[in-house]
């Protein structure tokens, strides 16, 4: 899948491009697969941005961005280049044309809990009605979780 830190370094950089206000970043997690666990393991992070698009505009941004990337999707929850998703939306709840938020999924992540948590421990689920920090403790996945060794997007990104 490529330099995995590089391709994070890229989505992020062309969320810039797009007008999209980057304003924190996680440090870089190197996550195990869970359900298919022959594969190499993921690099994850998570970001804080304001923008001014709906979610759906949003949801539409991302997608171009794997597109233009590179991204085929193949084998669902198999290996790929990019993967990006919206978690949380202010306080909003969206459901709806294929998009649900908060993500529906986030409270059984530690993948996602754990960049998450780095940056927004306090922020409140609108939904479980509980922070952040409490859900990473909360939660059942007990999947490896690790710092990257190689730094975060910052690093990532003064090679190109």
């Amino acid at each position: 899948m490529g330099d995995r830190a590089e391709n994070i370094a890229r989505a992020i950089a062309a969320l810039r491009q797009r007008g999209v206000r980057v304003t924190q970043e996680s440090s870089l997690y190197e996550t195990e697969p869970l359900e298919i666990r022959d594969q190499p393991w993921f690099l994850n992070c998570a970001i804080a941005a304001e923008t001014e698009f709906s979610p759906e505009r949003l949801m539409e941004v991302l997608l171009e961005i794997e597109r233009e990337m590179g991204r085929e999707r193949l084998v669902l929850r198999g290996p790929r280049l990019i993967d990006m998703d919206i978690l949380l939306y202010g306080s909003d709840i969206v459901r709806g044309s294929g998009l649900e938020i908060p993500h529906p999924r986030m409270a059984e992540r530690k993948f996602v809990l754990v960049p998450l948590a780095e940056i927004a421990e306090e922020v409140n689920h609108p939904v479980a009605m509980m922070t952040i920090a409490e859900m990473l403790a909360a939660t059942a996945d007990r999947s490896e979780v690790r710092k990257w060794p190689g730094g975060n997007t910052t690093n990532a990104r003064q090679a190109f």
